[in-house]
């Protein structure tokens, strides 16, 4: 695996890629946004660990910026901690947000996560539609096409998805979606990050989000996803 870690402080930088070289991963750094934007490799990089105070380019703009070309996944490690924010870090593309201080190994761990349930997905070789085709899911290369567009999703979405349609009318707690999308248990969801990746979902797969018909909201039960599958 090969990591970008974007990171103004020298010391982390330093400490995070000594531990993921121990991990038996490659790693490039860089402390400066404008940077990290041109130095990411869609090709090369398999996921960013991303700070957002940066020299440069904020990191909530480049995060913004590869998301335009790239699922890759992304890490936010910042010191930013407000709800507000980490609602925002999700909104732009985030599929996990760590707040500083922190602990390396928490944060190995969860790139561990994200990577297997990346893997997973590429593992099954299933396309699936749904509503004669409006919504069309292709597990082997992570696409989703709505009414004949691509949906840029990002890694987590996606996993999120593709959990959902896998039980089509069937409720998932949020504890369960939780688990099962972002490979580890909370003991704390305060920052409602599930909510905020159901509602970035929505926005690329609902005709009209106020009513969403795909990704039903089962009030004190979880959510759902609304339609079996086409019959082939």
């Amino acid at each position: 695996m090969h990591i970008l870690i974007v990171e103004d402080e020298t010391e982390i930088r330093e400490v995070l890629a000594a531990y993921f070289r121990k991990e038996g991963w490659e790693v490039d750094m860089t402390p400066n946004g404008n940077e990290a934007f041109h130095k990411y490799d869609y090709k090369k990089h398999d996921l960013i660990v991303l700070d957002l105070k940066l020299e440069g380019l904020p990191g909530e703009k480049v995060c913004e910026l590869i998301r335009e070309k790239s699922n890759v996944p992304v890490i936010v490690l910042t010191s930013k901690s407000l709800e507000s924010d980490v609602i925002h870090g999700l909104e732009i593309g985030a599929d996990d947000y760590i707040v500083k201080p922190f602990r390396v190994k928490e944060l190995v761990a969860r790139i561990k996560a994200v990577m297997r349930r990346t893997s997973q997905d590429s593992d099954k070789p299933v396309t699936l539609s749904f509503q004669n085709g409006t919504l069309i899911i292709d597990r082997a290369s992570a696409e989703v096409i709505i009414e004949g567009n691509r949906a840029q999703l990002t890694s987590t979405e996606f996993k999120l998805l593709s959990v959902l349609t896998s039980k089509p009318m069937k409720v998932f707690s949020r504890s369960d979606l939780l688990y099962q999308v972002l490979g580890y248990r909370f003991q704390d969801d305060s920052s409602r990050s599930l909510d905020v990746h159901i509602k970035n979902l929505r926005k690329k797969i609902e005709k009209d989000k106020k009513r969403p018909q795909f990704i039903q909201t089962v009030v004190g039960m979880g959510y759902r996803f609304g339609y079996e599958a086409d019959q082939r």
